[in-house]
């Protein structure tokens, strides 16, 4: 009688070095439904004034909808991990982009701003799961390293989105109007249901799985939670991105309203810090064959704090022009492209049973403080740019801390 096998015994193996087309295709079907979130929130922005003149909306309520957005993001994170650990990858992604699909359906057909509200959260809801279960994905296949590299190429969306999605939404919005932005999301979310059908397989065995209990799962979160390396890696890369997202919600006031550039400059001030994304995270997929992603990122995470230090004191000593603001906003910017990645790919590296709920809870936590940082932009706001340089600080200090005193000297993984 032969034992029982290990759950990814009827799995195909992971793949430690991995290469050629067929490679490059699964990274770009991952990619493909990485994108929803940057498209569902940077698509729409160049329609926020003709929105709100549509559905009657006082002055500011549009922005209501990204916030409700980002809620959803949040939220939606901590529930499709667990299920992708129960019932494997792809249910969970059934059920996501089948969501948001509706959602989206919703988002196209919303006559006042509350009920775009509503459906902007359920929209939320759905699309999360293309940020969690595509991280588990790679994490069921391949080392620290390997997720790295991958965790890299993925970036690339990231950079890519801010270039193109509000081009792309700014086109439809001249030719069709606003609505059109969401029904092209809705063709958005039927492509990703087809490519998750015949594009791509299962990556995590079920068949030893325990049943889903709401305390078994809160038990897995409070376990992640207490374990001091996981911890201090998510906060690490959670905090850089909230400061990404600082810049995001500050950055136009102070360079279209304090040094007035027009919406077309700002695109492109926008799209060449998207491009220092991309760049770094390229050339941290190649450190990554000499060096681990815990190296890697334990040097990268001196760039953001020292730039948004910059930044601060410029601002803070009166010193600050446009050119040192695009100096200091590029170099932080570009460096999420290697923190990001390795602070991914570390927290995830000895918790691979469960990766889904670790992915999950890595993002929800990532999207959470990127929340709290754009409201403590609008919140210090008083007419100049010190109070996102202080709130950039404030997240590439908290980097910088929480992986030095949570991160515990261990063996690196490879």
């Amino acid at each position: 009688m032969q034992p029982p096998s290990s759950p990814a015994a009827s799995l195909p193996p992971p793949t430690p070095t991995p290469q050629g087309t067929g490679f490059t295709r699964w990274v770009m079907l991952l990619g493909f439904l990485t994108a929803v979130a940057p498209l569902s929130i940077d698509m729409y922005l160049p329609g926020f004034p003709q929105m709100e003149k549509s559905l009657n909306g006082a002055p500011g309520s549009i922005e209501f909808t990204l916030a409700t957005f980002f809620i959803g993001l949040a939220l939606g994170q901590l529930l499709y991990g667990p299920l992708s650990d129960r019932f494997g990858r792809k249910p969970p992604l059934y059920l996501g982009f089948a969501l948001y699909t509706v959602a989206s359906v919703g988002c196209a057909l919303a006559e006042s701003v509350d009920a775009l509200c509503v459906w902007r959260f359920l929209q939320a809801m759905g699309g999360c799961a293309g940020i969690v279960v595509p991280s588990a994905i790679v994490r069921d296949r391949m080392g620290a390293r390997d997720s790295a590299r991958v965790f890299s190429l993925l970036m690339l969306v990231m950079g890519l989105a801010p270039i193109l999605a509000p081009l792309v939404g700014g086109w439809l919005l001249e030719g069709w109007g606003w609505r059109a932005i969401f029904w092209v999301l809705t063709g958005f979310g039927l492509l990703c249901l087809a490519f998750v059908a015949w594009g791509l397989g299962e990556s995590h065995a079920t068949e030893h799985e325990p049943p889903l209990r709401l305390g078994t799962v809160m038990g897995n979160y409070a376990g992640l939670l207490g374990n001091r390396s996981y911890l201090g890696f998510a906060l690490s890369g959670g905090l850089v991105r909230a400061g990404m997202f600082a810049y995001i919600a500050g950055s136009p006031f102070i360079l279209i309203h304090l040094y007035e550039l027009s919406p077309r400059q700002y695109g492109w001030f926008f799209g060449a810090n998207a491009f220092g994304l991309i760049a770094c995270s390229q050339i941290n997929a190649q450190l990554l064959k000499k060096s681990p992603p815990t190296t890697l990122l334990r040097r990268a995470l001196w760039v953001p704090l020292l730039s948004s230090l910059f930044l601060s004191v410029m601002a803070l000593a009166g010193w600050i022009s446009l050119t040192w603001f695009a100096v200091g906003f590029f170099v932080f910017i570009a460096s999420v492209g290697m923190v990001g990645p390795n602070a991914n790919a570390a927290a995830l590296a000895t918790h691979g049973q469960m990766a889904g709920t670790a992915a999950a809870l890595n993002g929800s936590l990532a999207f959470a403080l990127a929340t709290l940082a754009g409201a403590l932009v609008g919140a210090l706001h008083n007419g100049t740019g010190q109070p996102l340089a202080l709130v950039m600080l404030l997240c590439g200090l908290g980097a910088w801390l929480s992986h030095r005193f949570l991160v515990r000297p261990a063996p690196q993984h490879g």
